[in-house]
Order: C-alpha cells, then sequence, then structure tokens
C-alpha cells in the first residue's frame, strides 16, 4: 500500500475528502525538516507510543570497523542514530493469524 492508496482508505472511513486525508497523512509521517508529528518527536529524542499498534523511537549504533566487500578493505563506519519501531503485542498477534 502507497500514500495515495491509504489516502483513498482513510478517505473511506473517516467520510472525508482524498485531499482531506492526504493531508492528515502528511501531518502525521511527513519526513520534510519541521513537519511530521513522528519526525518532530523523534528529532527531540522523544518516543511515540500508539497504545495497541507500536512505538517509534530512536536508538544509537556505536562506531565499528567493517570491510568494503569489493577490496577487502578494512573501513571505519561512523556511530549514528536511527529510527526504529517497535510492534506491540496486538499487531503483533493480529500479524500472526
Amino acid at each position: 500500500m502507497n500514500k495515495t492508496e491509504m489516502a483513498e482508505k482513510l478517505a473511506k472511513k473517516a467520510d472525508i475528502s482524498k485531499a482531506k486525508a492526504a493531508e492528515i497523512i502528511d501531518i502525521i509521517f511527513s519526513t520534510k525538516d519541521g513537519e511530521g508529528i513522528i519526525a518532530v518527536e523523534l528529532d527531540a529524542g522523544r518516543k511515540v507510543n500508539i497504545s495497541g499498534f507500536g512505538s517509534f523511537s530512536t536508538k544509537s549504533r556505536s562506531a565499528r570497523t567493517g570491510r568494503n566487500p569489493a577490496t577487502g578493505e578494512t573501513i571505519q563506519i561512523p556511530a549514528r542514530k536511527y529510527a526504529a519501531f517497535t510492534p506491540a503485542k496486538g499487531l503483533k498477534d493480529r500479524v500472526v493469524k
């Protein structure tokens, strides 16, 4: 499912226009600077918990030594932060069925 298809389903379920549904999806999920409720919270180091669905958080990966598979050369991989999603029990159980 892509964003357009999600907007269509949201529009039908909420009885709103497709344009308004797409706008709502953008307000929640946008990754542009200063936009997107989830991204703004993660930028601030806060966790976003959606009860029964899951939680979005940031995690850190420490610097490490890696290997270039093409040349076999040892390289340094820098530390970084990344976004993570942990599904809630309700979502896990539903997907298993």
